[in-house]
């Protein structure tokens, strides 16, 4: 089994990349391959809401999301992790998910994030990260995502990775969360091991308030 840790911060080894190593060394130890992925300081465009990805099988943006969404079909739960940036998360990793998700799930290929397990993390130096967290969450409650938790909000704070380092606390839920993570993927398995069949799809419904 294989999780895969996405850096959302524009600094390949900054605060944010420091709590997913740590997640990462404890997925390790609980026997689930991890893999960290940097999203990268190139420019990513948001979403146009031009549903040309339900035509063309992927966002009509040619860029490394499409590659990401294919590359999410090889793993079996995912943790995004983004600095705050203005009590907010980052603008990068959101223009990102907003087009992960939502071309994943117009063109067909959304698979890749059914019903696999998802956590968020953020890093902050002090304040905005409950708020981080809500908005990243959302990505994964409209997903039939299984939302991983620790035992407190997946945070960490400090202004550098040295400072993250010495935040007990935030590392140790960090290490809670990717246990959480592991048994919840142990558990998936055992189930489709014992012929528990996953829950049944509808077609899809849309409506809206104006009549």
């Amino acid at each position: 089994m294989k999780v895969l840790l996405i850096n959302g911060s524009p600094r390949k080894n900054g605060c944010t990349y420091t709590a997913l190593a740590e997640i990462a060394k404890t997925l390790n130890e609980e026997g689930i391959e991890p893999e960290i992925y940097h999203i990268g300081v190139k420019p990513i465009a948001g979403c146009m809401g031009c549903r040309a990805c339900a035509k063309l099988g992927r966002c009509v943006i040619d860029d490394q999301v499409n590659g990401f969404v294919e590359k999410a079909k090889e793993f079996d739960g995912f943790v995004f992790g983004s600095p705050v940036h203005y009590a907010a998360a980052g603008g990068a990793i959101t223009s990102f998910m907003d087009r992960v998700f939502f071309s994943a799930f117009c063109s067909g290929r959304g698979d890749a994030f059914l019903h696999k397990p998802a956590a968020a993390v953020a890093s902050a130096r002090r304040a905005g990260t409950t708020v981080t967290l809500d908005q990243l969450n959302r990505y994964f409650g409209i997903t039939q995502m299984p939302v991983i938790s620790g035992r407190y909000w997946n945070m960490v704070h400090g202004a550098a990775p040295e400072e993250v380092l010495k935040d007990e606390e935030g590392l140790q839920n960090m290490r809670i969360l990717a246990r959480n993570m592991a048994w919840h993927l142990k558990c998936q398995e055992a189930g489709r091991k014992a012929g528990v069949p996953m829950p049944k799809e509808e077609e899809v419904v849309f409506t809206n308030f104006i009549r």
